[in-house]
């Protein structure tokens, strides 16, 4: 619980510093904002390899998998879709409900799709859950939910962008990531301790803004733009784990077994993540005061800011559209589970993190601002602090079930 409360707060803490920041940062609010995302893109990419590293998956089991992930793909689609639709009918202004608002809403939604998956498994573990069939299950779909979140951000970079060759080279490379991780899951063996992971964070973005910085030289209409999210989550899969562990099990949290799970590591991952949070803040436009000269340039930052009355009305409502929208799991699995261990696989999906997050950045490298970013970041933060009431919900389920 009081990493929630931590997190929660450092994320308001970085979203207060951000409007403090074009007035400190003076002439050099560019560079700043370069290292901040720099910075930011880093951290995204360190929790991302430990995604990865818990990324679980029977191979000769992958038919039984088709339901679990087409299940999946709803907790991950159906509050992204509600998040679009109430991004594009009730926040957006009359005259910016255009083709181009329609684009730029469909990205800036989909920070509503992943769930928080660090911060679930360490929460239901911590409850005793691990061994229940609502830990087994939700460990699952999560993972499912945020590899869907990954891939479909292909599709919605070639809606922004539209046809172009460099999105060709970033299938293909995609393509080859996927098969990498599944040909070599858990096999390879490479150092898993923080000081190694951070450095390879560091890489991964360095590569990255490398290629796009690259390409932008050679056409600076479409650079490649290879986000760290696959190639992150693609490096913690082919990790391989010490024989016989679990990296979710009480064991782990207790101490009893190295790697990422063990306390010393879970510590320096909390401070990344937590860093991860006051960057993901300071990364943000202004909320309620001018829009800033690249988000002026979009549809969905030309518009006035909110009051703040109305700013926490469009809050509440997208977080309620978008928890609604994670409850699909509910009505699955009725030979498997009890309906009160169904619901609690439904509530265990609804927590939000560090990837959503993540999300919210990728839309601000294309520009998109205004009171749609504003509504989604605070929505973020909201979610986040609601994150105890869900796993208290779910404990309460399984103890009647």
């Amino acid at each position: 619980m009081k990493k929630i409360a931590l997190f929660s707060t450092l994320l308001f803490l970085g979203l207060a510093g951000s409007q403090l920041l074009p007035g400190l940062a003076g002439d050099h609010l560019a560079l700043a904002r370069e290292i901040i995302g720099f910075l930011t893109m880093v951290g995204l990419s360190f929790i991302m390899v430990h995604v990865g590293y818990e990324f679980e998956i029977e191979k000769s089991n992958v038919r039984g998998y088709a339901w679990d992930y087409v299940v999946a793909m709803t907790t991950a689609g159906f509050p992204w879709l509600f998040a679009v639709l109430y991004f594009f009918f009730v926040v957006l202004a009359p005259d910016a409900r255009s083709w181009e608002g329609w684009k730029e809403v469909t990205l800036a939604g989909r920070f509503a799709a992943p769930t928080a998956t660090g911060i679930l498994f360490s929460m239901l573990a911590a409850a005793g859950l691990s061994a229940t069939w609502m830990f087994r299950k939700t460990r699952v779909l999560v993972i499912f939910d945020d590899l869907d979140t990954v891939l479909l951000m292909l599709p919605l970079k070639v809606l922004m962008v539209g046809l172009a060759w460099q999105l060709g080279v970033v299938v293909v490379a995609m393509v080859l990531l996927l098969w990498v991780a599944w040909r070599w899951l858990h096999r390879v063996s490479l150092p898993v301790s923080w000081p190694w992971v951070l450095g390879y964070a560091a890489a991964i973005t360095a590569v990255s803004e490398a290629i796009y910085w690259g390409t932008k030289l050679v056409d600076h209409r479409v650079p490649i733009h290879l986000e760290v999210l696959l190639p992150a989550f693609v490096l913690g899969c082919i990790m391989r784990r010490p024989e016989g562990t679990d990296p979710h099990s009480d064991d782990a949290r207790d101490g009893h077994q190295d790697g990422p799970e063990s306390p010393k590591e879970q510590r320096v991952a909390t401070i990344v993540s937590a860093a991860f949070m006051v960057l993901v803040g300071l990364s943000m436009p202004a909320l309620f005061g001018e829009v800033s000269e690249k988000a002026a340039s979009t549809v969905t930052g030309a518009q006035a800011p909110l009051s703040v009355g109305v700013l926490a009305l469009h809050v509440l409502a997208l977080t309620l559209l978008i928890n609604v929208g994670k409850m699909f799991p509910a009505l699955c699995y009725r030979r498997e589970a009890h309906w009160r261990e169904r619901l609690a696989v439904a509530l265990g999906m609804c927590p939000r993190g560090e990837v959503g997050a993540g999300i919210i950045l990728l839309s601000l490298d294309y520009g998109i601002g205004g009171p749609v970013v504003s509504v989604a970041v605070l929505s973020l933060a909201l979610n986040l602090l609601l994150t105890p009431a869900f796993v208290y919900a779910v404990t309460r389920l399984l103890r009647k079930s």
